[in-house]
């Protein structure tokens, strides 16, 4: 079973990644995947007179970075933009990279470097014992938050397991 840590304080363990993901569509496959097939087989619950899903999306966070170099290949700047989609993310980078204004006050061009991109989404889950906690996957781990039922970071454990991107 994947390894998570556990972290003092409130109860959370992240278990960190081999290798982080390589690209956004592998990361948002994961995402996808996990909101769709419910593996830990969270329950929909009803807070705040309002209902709510198994899982749901809190946050999203797409950080994408970027060089800017002179005509000799030189360094002359850094920038990186963060974006709440992945549609913000994809038409932020582009338009990054096609600013004039921008290569204008750097002197140089931009390159974007996606190896540096960060990517994180938070979900919330209702588990079937009524408590909510958080899952948090990320480029390069996926942390397990505020829960009390050890069971639980061991159903997040064993699902990684299962996902051969999060081994």
């Amino acid at each position: 079973m994947a390894h998570f840590n556990q972290r003092p304080g409130t109860k959370s363990a992240v278990h960190k990644l081999k290798q982080p993901f390589p690209d956004l569509t592998a990361f948002d496959a994961v995402v996808r995947s996990f909101v769709m097939k419910n593996p830990l087989g969270c329950t929909p619950y009803y807070r705040g007179r309002k209902n709510h899903p198994p899982v749901e999306k809190v946050r999203e966070m797409y950080t994408a970075k970027f060089v800017y170099e002179d005509a000799h290949g030189k360094r002359v700047g850094t920038g990186q933009e963060t974006y709440n989609s992945i549609e913000g993310y994809q038409y932020g980078v582009a338009a990054v990279l096609s600013h004039m204004a921008n290569f204008a006050a750097h002197y140089g061009k931009a390159r974007h470097i996606p190896d540096s991109d960060l990517f994180s989404v938070i979900l919330k889950c209702h588990d079937p014992g009524g408590e909510l906690c958080f899952l948090v996957i990320s480029r390069d781990r996926v942390t397990v938050a505020s829960y009390e039922d050890d069971a639980i970071k061991d159903k997040v454990g064993a699902w990684t397991d299962c996902v051969p991107a999060l081994a």
